[in-house]
């Protein structure tokens, strides 16, 4: 039986990085067995492993970790006081590693031995895939990310989307899971035909080429266009005396948007052509977009391919009697019974819904990939949707339905409000990550840090930069909850941002190269051991720990976890960095150790990092 303990009370909030420590073989799993040993022969009592509670022991404590033992006297029959001492006692005869042992109330504290802490350094150091499990063979993990409209390019929701979506990627793969990252571009619909429709009226035939706009820009300014002539035709209807509702279903340029779509589902010939040029320019604005931001799919997925399996599905399920379809023609899923309303599969028109793609999408890659799980990395206002796929799916009888996951996240605001893609008010990417460029060129240049650089290094480190702040200010926070992006906060070289700890890598990355001429001799006197400052066996602690968080990271979804580790350790080492001195020590054994210390902690910086899909530069 492989021991758990729950550990209660980090949060990644204040600085801490994770809620649940998972025993993997090592000093906390033998603390385990023993502490259960103990019980057995003091108190005479059989207790399990998920009994022993298990934690980091706070920092205002002497100890390296902690038994939560108030749970224990209900087998010791004793005070809280007595059982710690009782078990400290005996763990202390039997683990060779423990030298020492407190009890505070009903905690006992162990304090591990320097040789435990410096045998991992020793083993591991040099390892710059510590903390990695390797690929193992097994069902593959999907995981669907950006998904986006091609009627708009992408904004700063979609940079969340696409950030979470690659970062809980890199981390499943760093857990040794296959992984195949897909996108779904939703290519038609209504919203589709709107840009298709403003573009026919009004466009005059332009084009990205004619304009130099890039495409999915010109797309996103017709998808407007639409919008604002809509409001306006709505407005003139409800002053004629119709309601709200009325007007918006019988505006005239709505109506000619379903038409279209009818016409594009139909397979008109001059819709679809119009439609593969519209959408080319899309395709390729996404791709440009992509790539500038470091994310990359295994395979892309287009609605337009997909809503006929999802139709089909339907049409099965109305046969069976599991759907309704109603006096009019559309088609429902009736989820009452399970706490749900009645869902819309299929218009009254015959022309389908966003779900119904969707229940196409997910049988089609269940029989691609036969996969672990489908994690679908959606914002919370589709929270609904998912709950009524996996009902659907598991009411037509497709058993496989519990592997669906809903990555629900958060939205992004901007210091001016909520945005706005109909009325044009959103952070577009492209426009966001040129921000990022010249606010990382501004700051790193007032601050003097690239004044032997090169023109192109430098402007290598601002886009390193500025894409690092923007990716850590969005990964920093729990998908779960919402947040408030200031590209000005997050390129800030003090602080929990995304250059401070790119600065501590570099920094580091100095040390390593001034300490070059003496690498030969390091692993001989990395032989001889000393006794640790309190400092050092913190960061090594710290190290210790970053298996634990990238486990704990992919089992959660959480690149969050991830993000606020690396800074603590950065934040550590810097620490170290002012008060230790690491060269200019004069006994080798311990300016070897520190240098080799100092790579270890460039190492995990650097792993971390990129596990959130972030650079991180030699130089600054």
């Amino acid at each position: 039986e492989r021991p758990y303990c729950g550990v209660p009370g980090r949060n990644a909030e204040n600085g801490h990085y994770g809620q649940t420590l998972i025993i993997e073989n090592m000093i906390e799993q033998k603390i385990v067995k023993k502490t259960c040993e103990a019980i057995s022969r003091i108190y005479k009592q059989k207790v399990s492993t998920e009994n022993i509670s298990i934690q980091k022991t706070r920092q205002e404590f002497e100890g390296d970790f902690t038994i939560v033992v108030f749970p224990l006297t209900h087998f010791s029959k004793k005070s809280a006081a007595l059982t710690a001492n009782d078990i400290g006692k005996y763990l202390k005869s039997e683990i060779n590693e423990i030298k020492d042992y407190n009890v505070i109330k009903g905690f006992l504290n162990l304090s591990i031995d320097d040789n435990y802490f410096w045998d991992f350094f020793v083993r591991n150091y040099e390892n710059d895939k510590f903390g990695f499990i390797d690929s193992v063979d097994g069902k593959p993990i999907v995981i669907e990310y950006s998904s986006p409209n091609t009627n708009k390019p992408l904004h700063l929701g979609h940079i969340r989307n696409n950030l979470l979506g690659y970062s809980v990627a890199e981390i499943l793969k760093a857990n040794g899971k296959k992984v195949i990252k897909v996108n779904l571009i939703n290519n038609r619909g209504i919203h589709i035909c709107k840009s298709m429709l403003a573009w026919k009226k009004e466009g005059r035939g332009e084009t990205p080429l004619s304009t130099g706009i890039k495409g999915d820009h010109l797309i996103g300014k017709y998808y407007v266009l639409f919008e604002t002539k809509y409001k306006e035709q709505v407005n003139i209807l409800k002053s004629k005396g119709l309601s709200r509702e009325e007007a918006l279903s019988q505006a005239p340029l709505i109506l000619e948007a379903h038409e279209m779509l009818r016409k594009w589902e139909s397979k008109d010939k001059e819709t679809i052509d119009l439609w593969n040029l519209m959408n080319s320019w899309a395709y390729k604005g996404f791709d440009e977009t992509y790539k500038r931001l470091g994310v990359d799919f295994d395979k892309v997925y287009y609605e337009s391919d997909t809503y006929l399996l999802g139709k089909d599905i339907v049409e099965k399920g109305l046969g069976k009697g599991i759907l309704q379809q109603k006096d009019d023609g559309s088609v429902w899923a009736d989820l009452t019974k399970d706490g749900l309303d009645e869902k819309l599969l299929i218009r009254k028109d015959g022309t389908s819904v966003y779900i119904t793609q969707d229940l196409g999408t997910a049988q089609l890659r269940y029989d691609e990939y036969n996969p672990e799980k489908m994690i679908y990395v959606v914002g919370n206002e589709q929270n609904y949707h998912f709950e009524a796929l996996k009902l659907i799916l598991k009411n037509i009888g497709k058993d496989w339905a519990s592997i669906i996951n809903h990555l629900s996240y958060g939205m992004v605001e901007l210091p001016e409000g909520k945005m706005k893609s109909r009325e044009g008010k959103v952070v577009d990417a492209d426009d966001l990550m040129d921000e990022m460029f010249e606010t990382a060129k501004e700051t790193t240049e007032k601050l003097g840090k690239v004044d032997e650089f090169s023109k192109q290094e430098a402007e290598n480190l601002y886009r390193i930069v500025g894409l690092g702040a923007l990716k850590y200010f969005i990964l920093k926070v729990d998908p779960k909850k919402n947040m408030l992006f200031n590209p000005k906060e997050s390129i800030d070289f003090n602080g929990n941002t995304g250059p401070f700890i790119q600065y501590t890598y570099a920094r580091i990355q100095s040390v390593l190269r001034k300490s070059e001429r003496e690498k030969t001799e390091k692993k001989f006197y990395l032989s001889n051991k000393f006794s640790l400052l309190p400092k050092e066996k913190k960061l090594l602690k710290l190290l210790y720990d970053f298996p634990f968080v990238v486990k704990q990271a992919g089992d959660k979804y959480n690149p969050a976890l991830i993000a606020n580790y690396v800074y603590e350790i950065s934040k550590e080492y810097n620490q170290f960095y002012q008060e230790i001195p690491i060269l200019k020590v004069s006994d080798k054994n311990i300016r070897f150790f520190r240098i080799g210390l100092s790579q270890f902690v460039a190492n995990v910086i650097k792993s971390s990092m990129k596990l959130l899909g972030i650079e991180v530069p030699n130089r600054m």
